[in-house]
């Protein structure tokens, strides 16, 4: 069984999409990250870096202890190797999957990410307009990365279906929030309707945490402030004392 820490976010539905497209069954344990569950010391065991998704496989390929893996690209490289699907083992399909899981991690994901994250920054914290431009070219260039990708092949990856088209997508759908015109990349625009309408894609994308998510909004003062400094200006945690190696 396949156990995915999870909230129904862009980075956990990467894997919902992969999971849905395989086949296999799988638990989904909730992972409310607006309360601050990350940071929860049973979450840190598996995700040393306060992030969701994280995935524990009950019944790893050829026995054994269980395993844990996080980060989402990680987890779909496992399971899509595990699987013998979605990700092609020569040397040269395997490399021209993994480069475009690694462009997605290193640059869609976060600078998709910043993008929100200074849209919704209010004024009262400073002149965010450097930022706002900033991060709005910089999603603008990277549909660009893909739409001239797909020029000349149906998939990220070449002629067939893999992992990088699964990671890529659900950071790509919010394209109208993002001030994004799909006309101006139409070569995008067919890989993006064609994996649209994939069944697996769209059980994915409708995958919940089973649990209803809270209007922040309507939570009161004192934790809306002790949320705020949890979530946000995170510096390092101080590592244990006692550890095995002595410095």
């Amino acid at each position: 069984m396949i156990e995915l820490h999870y909230w129904p976010t862009p980075n956990g539905k990467k894997v919902t999409i992969l999971l849905e497209e395989l086949g296999v069954p799988y638990r989904i344990v909730p992972v409310q990250i607006g309360r601050g569950d990350q940071f929860e010391a049973e979450f840190l065991k598996i995700s040393p870096n306060n992030r969701m998704p994280a995935m524990v496989d009950t019944e790893p390929k050829g026995g054994g202890a269980p395993i844990s893996i996080f980060e989402s690209g990680a987890i779909m490289m496992y399971l899509a190797e595990k699987e013998g699907r979605f990700w092609p083992q020569d040397v040269r399909g395997k490399y021209e999957v993994a480069q475009w899981v690694m462009w997605q991690m290193a640059n869609q994901g976060p600078k998709f990410g910043e993008q929100g994250h200074f849209g919704r920054t209010p004024e009262s914290a400073g002149d965010q307009s450097y930022a706002r431009k900033r991060f709005a070219d910089e999603v603008h260039r990277l549909y660009g990365v893909m739409n001239i990708r797909l020029y000349d092949r149906r998939y990220l990856a070449g002629d067939d279906y893999t992992i990088a088209d699964m990671i890529c997508y659900p950071w790509s759908v919010n394209f109208q929030m993002r001030g994004v015109d799909l006309e101006e990349f139409k070569y995008f625009k067919r890989w993006y309707e064609e994996l649209s309408a994939r069944p697996a894609v769209q059980k994915g994308m409708a995958v919940t945490a089973g649990v209803t998510p809270e209007d922040p909004t309507k939570l009161p003062p004192e934790e809306q402030d002790r949320r705020r400094k949890l979530l946000y200006n995170q510096r390092a945690r101080p590592a244990p004392e006692g550890g095995m190696l002595t410095l």
